[in-house]
C-alpha cells in the first residue's frame, strides 16, 4: 500500500485535522485557551513529522504477519472485531508469559524522606510493587495546582532519572521541570546482583516471564501515581531507555491504563544478531531456572532457553504487542537498535489505528547511537507535552 500524496502534504493535512479536533486540557479563560492552542500547534510543528514514515517504508509491512487476523485465519474488519482480536492477543501472550497476580489497586505508600529541589518537591517513597516485594523510588511533585499529567520512568535504578550522575538519562527530572508529576523506579537490588528483573514467586521458580513481571510492577506504579491528589489519572504515561525501554514497552502494551508511552531504543522487535535486542536472556523472555546460560548472542554452544525460542517457532513477534496500544499514542525514540526500518513492524499499528478511525498515533525518531542525545530527549519530552499536558488529541474520540 502506498500513500497518494507527499510527506509534506500529509503532515499539513494531518495537522489541520488534529488542530480542528483538539480540546483544551483544563478549564481556563479564553486567553488561556488561546495560549494552550498556540502551544499545542507549536508542539505539533516540532513532532508532527515523526508520525510519518519515510517514503521507502510508507505502507511497507515487511515480513511481519498482520495482527488484523484472528488465530483461525478470519480477517478483522471492524472496530468491534478488533476488540475481540485484542482480547485474544492479550490472552495468548499472558498465557505464554504467565498470568499476572492481581494488580495492587490500593497501594500503601510510605514517604521515607522529602526535600525541596528548585521549584518542585522530591519524595523518596516505598510501596508494594509485587505480592512479595516492596521497592523504593522517587516521586517528584512540581509546585502549583493540579491535577497534572504524570509519567512513570523506569530504569536500572531510580536515581538516574531524577538527575544523579547519568547525563541524558534524567527523564523524570526534565519532565518535572516541564510541569509533570513523575515517579522514578528501578530494579536496584536485582541490577546489583546482575539478575536485573523481577521473579515471581522467586528466582528459582518464576511463574511469569521476568519482563512481563516488570510490566506488572509498572501497573502497580500506575496506581501509586493515580492515587496522588496532584495527578490526573487519565493522563499518566510511561517511558524508559534501553532496559527501561523494554520495560516501558511491555508495561504500556499490557496495561491499557497508561494513556501513552515513549520507548527509547529497546529493540521493538526480535533480532537475534543484536546483542542489545536480547529478549532471549533469562531476565527478559528466556527465563529458565539458574544456573543461567552465559550472557550474549545465541550460538550452538550457548542456546536460548525457555519461552523465547518457542515464540520464534510460533512466528510471533512484538508488533502484536505494539498493536495493543491502539488508539493510545506511542513514540519509538530509536537509536542503533531501532533504525528507520522499524517502520515495517510499526506499519501494523498504523493499520490497526486506521481501522479504529485514528491517525497520528504512531511515531518514531531516529539517531545513530544507542544512547539518547539532546535532540531525541527533546522530542520525547515534547511528545508527552503534546499528548498529556496540552491534550493534543482527545484520547477518547477519533478525529
Amino acid at each position: 500500500m502506498t500513500y497518494p500524496f507527499s510527506f509534506h502534504s500529509f503532515t499539513l493535512v494531518l495537522a489541520a485535522v488534529l488542530g480542528a479536533s483538539l480540546t483544551p486540557t483544563m478549564n481556563a479563560d479564553s486567553r488561556n485557551d488561546d495560549e494552550t492552542k498556540t502551544e499545542r500547534q507549536r508542539l505539533w510543528r516540532e513532532i508532527g513529522p515523526l508520525f510519518s514514515p519515510p517514503e521507502e517504508y510508507a505502507g511497507d509491512p515487511g515480513d511481519y504477519p498482520t495482527p488484523l487476523r484472528f488465530e483461525d485465519g478470519t480477517p478483522v474488519e471492524t472496530a468491534a472485531e478488533w476488540k475481540e482480536r485484542r482480547a485474544e492477543l492479550l490472552e495468548l501472550w499472558h498465557g505464554w508469559m504467565g498470568e499476572w497476580p492481581p494488580v495492587i489497586e490500593d497501594p500503601e505508600v510510605a514517604v521515607l524522606s522529602e526535600k525541596r529541589r528548585e521549584d518542585f518537591t522530591q519524595r523518596r517513597i516505598r510501596f508494594q510493587w509485587t505480592p512479595n516485594e516492596t521497592t523504593e523510588g522517587y516521586l517528584l511533585l512540581p509546585d502549583g495546582e493540579g491535577p497534572r499529567p504524570a509519567v512513570v520512568v523506569v530504569y536500572y535504578e531510580p536515581e538516574s532519572a531524577v538527575g544523579k550522575d547519568r547525563e541524558l538519562r534524567d527523564y523524570a527530572y526534565q519532565l518535572t521541570r516541564r510541569g509533570f508529576v513523575t515517579l522514578s523506579i528501578g530494579t536496584t537490588e536485582a541490577t546489583e546482583a546482575r539478575t536485573f528483573a523481577l521473579y515471581h514467586p522467586d528466582i528459582d521458580n518464576a511463574e511469569v516471564e521476568p519482563l512481563s513481571m516488570l510490566a506488572y510492577a509498572a501497573a502497580n506504579a500506575w496506581h501509586v501515581l493515580a492515587a496522588q491528589p496532584e495527578v490526573d489519572p487519565e493522563r499518566i504515561g510511561i517511558t524508559g531507555h534501553s532496559f527501561g525501554g523494554k520495560w516501558a514497552l511491555f508495561a504500556s502494551c499490557l496495561y491499557e491504563r497508561f494513556a501513552c508511552a515513549a520507548w527509547s531504543d529497546p529493540g521493538i522487535v526480535f533480532e537475534a544478531d543484536r546483542r542489545s535486542v536480547n529478549y532471549w536472556e533469562p531476565w527478559y523472555l528466556g527465563y529458565h531456572p539458574p544456573p543461567w546460560r552465559e550472557r550474549g548472542l545465541i550460538t550452538e554452544d550457548n542456546p536460548a532457553h525457555g519461552l523465547y525460542p518457542k515464540l520464534l517457532e510460533k512466528n510471533r513477534d512484538l508488533h502484536e504487542l505494539h498493536a495493543l496500544m491502539a488508539p493510545r499514542p506511542f513514540l519509538v525514540s530509536g537509536g542503533s537498535e531501532d533504525p528507520v526500518s522499524r517502520w515495517q513492524p510499526l506499519h501494523h499499528s498504523i493499520e490497526v489505528n486506521r481501522l479504529l478511525g485514528y491517525s497520528g498515533r504512531v511515531a518514531m525518531s531516529n539517531r545513530p547511537e544507542h544512547s539518547p542525545n539532546e535532540e531525541s530527549n527533546e522530542q520525547l519530552y515534547q511528545f508527552f507535552e503534546y499528548f498529556l499536558m496540552h491534550n493534543g488529541i482527545d484520547l477518547k474520540q477519533p478525529e
